[in-house]
C-alpha cells in the first residue's frame, strides 16, 4: 500500500528488532499449500507442561483472503480480508467463535501524504477506534483514539512522530493517555542492512519509572543471523536464527537476569517447515 503507512507502523522497526522471533516455548509449524492453491498451517506448542494445537487454511481469491483457525479449545477465528474492494482501502472483519461478542471491522485507507485506519466492534455498544497519520520524505505525524460507546469515555490517545530515512529510523511516541513516553531508533551500520542497532527508552510520568533497551542484529551468513537485547533492569536475552532450506526456518532463543543468576534462564525452540 502507498502513503506513510498506519500509525502502528511507527516505531514498529525498533518493536520488531527487539521482540519479533524471541520465543521462550516450544513451537512446531508446518506449512503447506494444496493443488487448488489453500494454504494449511498446522502449528504445536509446549508452554511449560501445557500443549497446544491449531489448525489454520487461507484462500486467496483475486483481492479477497479467506483465514480460518481452529485450535484444540474448541474456539474458531475467522478474518476476511477485502484489498480494494474501494479504491485504495483494506477491508478487514473477523470473529472468533463461540465469543460472538468478538467480531470486529477494520477499515484502512492509503493516500499518497496520509492513511486512516478505524476499528468497530461488532457487539452492542462497541469499542471505536480511530488512527490517521500524514506525512511525506519520510517524516510521519499520526495519533489514535479508542473510544467505548457503554461508557461514555476514551479508553486511549496517542500521539506519535516517525522519520525514516535509507540508514536509520526513529519514532517518539506519547501513549497511555500522555502518561508513556516512548522514544525508539534503529540504526543500520551496512548498506544491505545485514547489522543493526537499536535502542528504546521508555518512561512512565505517574511513576518516574524509565526503561532503557538495547539490542542489535547481526547476519553472519545468508542463511544465519543473530540477535541480542539488554535493558537497564539485567535482562539479557539472545537469539540465533537459521535456514534450514527456503522458507524453513529453525530459532533458538533464550533469556536471563544478570542481576539474580541463581534464577533457572528461559530457553525456547521454534522450527517452522515450509514446502
Amino acid at each position: 500500500m502507498k502513503g506513510p503507512g498506519l500509525f502502528s507502523d511507527i516505531g514498529k522497526k525498533a518493536k520488531d528488532l527487539l521482540t519479533r522471533d524471541y520465543t521462550y516455548d516450544q513451537k512446531l509449524t508446518v506449512s503447506t499449500v494444496s493443488a487448488s492453491g489453500v494454504g494449511l498451517t498446522s502449528t504445536a506448542v509446549k508452554k511449560g507442561g501445557l500443549y497446544t494445537l491449531d489448525v489454520s487454511s487461507v484462500y486467496k481469491y483475486k483481492n479477497t483472503v479467506v483465514d480460518v483457525k481452529v485450535d484444540t479449545e474448541s474456539n474458531i477465528s475467522t478474518t476476511l480480508t477485502v484489498l480494494d474492494a474501494l479504491p485504495s482501502t483494506k477491508l478487514v472483519t473477523s470473529v472468533k467463535l463461540p465469543d460472538y461478542n468478538s467480531g470486529k471491522v477494520e477499515l484502512h485507507y492509503f493516500h499518497e501524504n496520509a492513511s486512516f485506519a478505524t476499528v468497530v466492534g461488532t457487539k452492542p455498544s462497541p469499542v471505536v477506534e480511530l488512527s490517521g497519520t500524514v506525512g511525506a520524505q519520510g517524516v510521519v505525524f499520526g495519533a489514535e483514539a479508542g473510544y467505548d460507546t457503554a461508557t461514555g469515555k476514551f479508553t486511549k490517545y496517542t500521539a506519535a512522530i516517525g522519520v525514516t530515512k535509507p540508514d536509520y529510523h526513529g519514532a517518539f511516541i506519547l501513549a497511555d493517555k500522555g502518561d508513556t513516553i516512548k522514544v525508539s531508533g534503529v540504526y543500520h551500520l551496512d548498506e544491505k542492512q545485514k547489522t543493526s542497532a537499536v535502542a528504546e527508552l521508555t518512561r512512565r510520568l505517574s511513576t518516574n519509572e524509565n526503561t532503557l533497551t538495547v539490542g542489535g542484529l547481526y547476519t553472519v551468513d545468508p542463511q544465519t543471523a543473530v540477535k541480542a537485547r539488554l535493558n537497564n533492569n539485567g535482562t539479557l536475552a539472545a537469539l540465533l536464527q537459521h535456514e534450514l532450506k527456503p522458507k524453513s526456518l529453525l530459532t533458538i532463543s533464550g533469556e536471563f537476569d544478570t542481576k539474580a543468576l541463581d534464577r533457572a534462564p528461559k530457553f525456547g525452540l521454534a522450527l517452522a517447515l515450509k514446502p
